[in-house]
């Protein structure tokens, strides 16, 4: 029976209902929850150049016989497979998503997260933290290594860049000597300028002809200068 349908037949009711026990109102006997309840379909929902279509295109190609060999074939098997709590994981901390209660509580309202699932149970937090520092940690190197192959197979890096990402941590230790960049960069600047006032002063006054540019002050030229003075010195002293 249809929604119209329904509805005319509730308000036929009502109306026989009123001529034996009064006017009531006929929308009382509306139940207004009624409606027509269909699945999600995530697959209209997430538009074909969504990054999370990339990236499991790219999870897909990889060898996933080592993080299953990290599973036991005696017992149950895993609520959800290991190859996609892996990409869950991946699709999270790329979304800056690190806590795996945050990451639980993506898989459930973040409709992303819903189709990596591809219909598998949602991952609770204690599942996620299992799987990261246990059956996880045995084999991420060799899977981010094929994670990184495979975008190079893509196109999608070149390999030009490296870039190395640091943390700075205050240590007991000689706590006061940290500093900055910039204070490094502007000491260079100041001890080449010194460096070159001094080559400049030696070639004065012992008739030489040292480079003095930025780019030939080294440790070669200086021991060569090192060197050079000493036997000045020696030759004084005989």
């Amino acid at each position: 029976m249809s929604l119209e349908q329904l509805n005319k037949k509730n308000e036929a009711v009502a109306k026989a209902t009123s001529r034996l026990y009064g006017k009531i109102n006929i929308f009382s006997l509306y139940n207004t929850n009624q409606q027509l309840v269909l699945p999600i379909d995530l697959e209209i929902m997430i538009p074909e150049t969504d990054s999370v279509r990339l990236l499991s295109t790219v999870l897909e190609g990889l060898d996933y016989s080592e993080l299953y060999n990290a599973y036991s074939t005696n017992g149950r098997n895993p609520a959800i497979s290991p190859k996609t709590l892996f990409m869950v994981l991946v699709y999270a901390n790329l979304n800056d998503i690190h806590s795996s209660r945050e990451i639980e509580k993506a898989c459930k309202r973040d409709i992303n997260f819903m189709w990596l699932l591809q219909g598998e149970k949602s991952p609770s937090y204690s599942t996620i933290s299992r799987f990261r520092t246990g059956r996880l940690k045995k084999c991420c190197e060799n899977l981010f290594y094929q994670f990184v192959m495979k975008l190079g197979e893509l196109g999608e890096i070149d390999y030009k860049n490296i870039f190395i990402d640091g943390t700075k941590i205050e240590a007991n230790s000689n706590k006061y000597s940290f500093v900055w960049k910039k204070s490094v960069d502007k000491f260079e600047r100041k001890l080449k300028k010194k460096m070159i006032e001094k080559v400049n002063e030696i070639n004065e006054e012992f008739g030489k002809c040292y480079a003095t540019d930025s780019d030939s002050l080294n440790v070669t030229l200086y021991s060569e200068i090192i060197d050079d003075l000493n036997k000045i010195i020696n030759d004084i002293n005989r």
